[in-house]
C-alpha cells in the first residue's frame, strides 16, 4: 500500500517511526529535514501523487489543537480541531483537502503525547464545562488506523478527562481498536454517509454505504455513541428519492438511544480551493454543476441549496427529534 516513507531525521528513533517501519520493510525509505520540504513545494501534481501517496513522518511544534470553524460543532460551546494527520486514505471528489495542499502524500505526525497535553490544557481552561475535539478535520479519523494506532493511543487519554469529548469522523471500516475496548460516553463514531448512488460516482476509495452501515453496526453493538454525518449533501438529478432510501437504510440499523447527534449541510467549498480542484480535475462533473459564487465561497444555487436542506430536513425530522439535529447553513 505505501511504497516510499519519508521520515524526518530528528525523529529517525522515535519509537512510534521505528514500529511503522517495521510494518512496511520494503518501503523505498527517505530521510528529510522537515516535511515541508516534501509537502509544500508547488511544482507537484496531487491528482497524480493521488495514484501513489507516500508517507511522510514527521513532528509537530504548535498549533495541537485549533479553534473549529463556524457551525462545525454538535451542540457545545466549545469546539477545537485536531490533525495528527494531513490527508486522506480516500479521493473524494469534493474534498476541500485537495484544493488545501500542495501534495496528495500523507504525513502523520508522531509525537501524539503534545497533542493529548494540549488537548489536557484546552480543557482545563474550561472546568466543568464540556470541551469537544474533533479529530476527522484534515483526514479521515480512523482509515489509517492500523499503521497509525491514533484511536488506540487518544481514547485512554480522552476517557481520564471528564470534560473532554472526542469525535471520530469517518468513512472507514477500520474500527476494531473500537471494538476491542469498552466504549465510554465522551466518545463519538461519526460516519460520514451518501447514498450509493452519488458515492459511486464522487467517493472513490472509500467502503460503500453497506459497509459503512456495517462498520457502524458494530460499533453501535458495543455500545459506543454514534454521529451520523450527511455532509456534504450532492445535487442531482433524483436526489430525493435517493437520500430518501439512504435514510430508510440508515434508520432501519440505528439504535437511536445511542444516536449522539446527526449533521446536515450541503456542498460547498472556498473559492480559492474550487478554482484549484477545477482545475485538477476539468471533467468533473460535480464542478459544473448549479454552483454560485458568495462571500468567497463556492456553493449550489442559493434556491437550489435552500430545497435540498429543506426537503433533507424534513426526512430527518421523522426519524429523530430536534435536539439532536444540527444543520450547517453558509
Amino acid at each position: 500500500m505505501i511504497e516510499t516513507i519519508y521520515i524526518e531525521e530528528n525523529i529517525l528513533q522515535h519509537p512510534r517511526v521505528l514500529e511503522i517501519l517495521a510494518r512496511f520493510p520494503k518501503a523505498n525509505k527517505i530521510t528529510c529535514g522537515r516535511y515541508g520540504e516534501v509537502f509544500n513545494p508547488k511544482a507537484q501534481n496531487f491528482r497524480l501523487q493521488k495514484q501513489k501517496p507516500a508517507l511522510i513522518l514527521a513532528e509537530k511544534y504548535k498549533h495541537f489543537t485549533m479553534p473549529a470553524p463556524a457551525g462545525y460543532g454538535v451542540g457545545a460551546e466549545h469546539n477545537y480541531y485536531f490533525s495528527h494527520m494531513l490527508n486522506c486514505l480516500y479521493d473524494c471528489r469534493y474534498c476541500f483537502l485537495q484544493g488545501m495542499y500542495q501534495s496528495a502524500n500523507y504525513v502523520l505526525f508522531v509525537n501524539y503525547e503534545d497533542f493529548q497535553a494540549d488537548i489536557k490544557v484546552r480543557c482545563a481552561e474550561f472546568s466543568g464545562q464540556p470541551v469537544h475535539f474533533f479529530s476527522g478535520y484534515d483526514c479521515d479519523s480512523l482509515a489509517l488506523e492500523p499503521v497509525t494506532g491514533f484511536a488506540e493511543q487518544f481514547l485512554p487519554v480522552f476517557e481520564q478527562i471528564p470534560n473532554a469529548w472526542l469525535e471520530l469522523r469517518t468513512k472507514s471500516t477500520q474500527v476494531r481498536s473500537l471494538l476491542n475496548r469498552e466504549p465510554f460516553g465522551r466518545c463519538i463514531v461519526a460516519f460520514s454517509l451518501n447514498p450509493d448512488e452519488i458515492a459511486t460516482k464522487v467517493e472513490d476509495k472509500a467502503p460503500t454505504l453497506e459497509r459503512r452501515l456495517e462498520a457502524l453496526c458494530k460499533v453501535q453493538a458495543q455500545g459506543w455513541q454514534i454521529g451520523l454525518r450527511f455532509d456534504p449533501l450532492i445535487y442531482q438529478t433524483g436526489y430525493q428519492a435517493q437520500y430518501q432510501r439512504l435514510f430508510e437504510q440508515v434508520f432501519s440499523k440505528i439504535n437511536l438511544a445511542q444516536l449522539h447527534s446527526v449533521s446536515l449541510g450541503t456542498f460547498r467549498l472556498p473559492e480559492s480551493y474550487f478554482k484549484k480542484m477545477h482545475k485538477l480535475y476539468p471533467e468533473e462533473k460535480l464542478f459544473v454543476s448549479p454552483l454560485s459564487s458568495q462571500n468567497r465561497m463556492v456553493s449550489y444555487q442559493h434556491a437550489i441549496e435552500q430545497e435540498m436542506m429543506s426537503y433533507c430536513t424534513g426526512q430527518l425530522l421523522s426519524y429523530i427529534p430536534s435536539s439532536v439535529f444540527f444543520p450547517c447553513m453558509l
